[in-house]
């Protein structure tokens, strides 16, 4: 019997790495003792399975103020449009989306205004959405992104195989 599934799907802009400096930091020296090579190789073959294509980039970029823009963005009707295209920004093209060109660049390939999206990041106003997130977010045990939460007590954290979710799916 094939099972059907509701899906709701909320994404919640989540500061992972809030102690990233304003400039950003070498992945090396964040993940000292990891193999990135084989965590870049695990991430392709995830992005494979659904068409997503991952490049390799060598900065942990400050995101602070891209997900204020991206909250910007949702107010604006423009977030998934917005959050498409900081995603391959960074993932991708391996862009520092901690720079407000590229933050800019990004707003304008989204349909947003560049210098009222760098504004509404620049004053702040969105910063305490943030901060509930995180608080949301360590209240949860958010160790990882992305984290899918289902119906509300069981999580999947990370670029998941799809086995992964039928397995859990069929044994709820």
């Amino acid at each position: 019997m094939k099972k059907e599934y509701a899906i709701e799907d909320t994404w919640v802009s989540y500061e992972l790495h809030p102690e990233t400096p304003p400039a950003g930091m070498l992945l090396s020296d964040r993940f000292k003792g990891y193999d990135l090579s084989s965590f870049y190789d695990q991430l392709r073959a995830r992005g494979k399975e659904v068409g997503v294509v991952f490049g390799t980039h060598t900065l942990l970029s400050n995101s602070r103020l891209a997900l204020m823009a991206s909250e910007y963005a949702r107010d604006q009707g423009r977030y998934d449009s917005f959050h498409e295209n900081m995603f391959r920004a960074y993932f991708t093209e391996g862009l520092d989306i901690g720079k407000t060109d590229v933050i800019a660049a990004v707003a304008g390939k989204s349909g947003l205004d560049e210098k009222d999206t760098l504004s509404a990041v620049r004053d702040g106003r969105y910063a305490s959405r943030l901060n509930e997130a995180r608080k949301e977010g360590e209240l949860r045990g958010l160790t990882g992104i992305p984290l899918f939460i289902i119906e509300n007590k069981y999580q999947i954290v990370g670029a998941q195989p799809i086995e992964t979710f039928r397995d859990l799916l069929d044994k709820i």
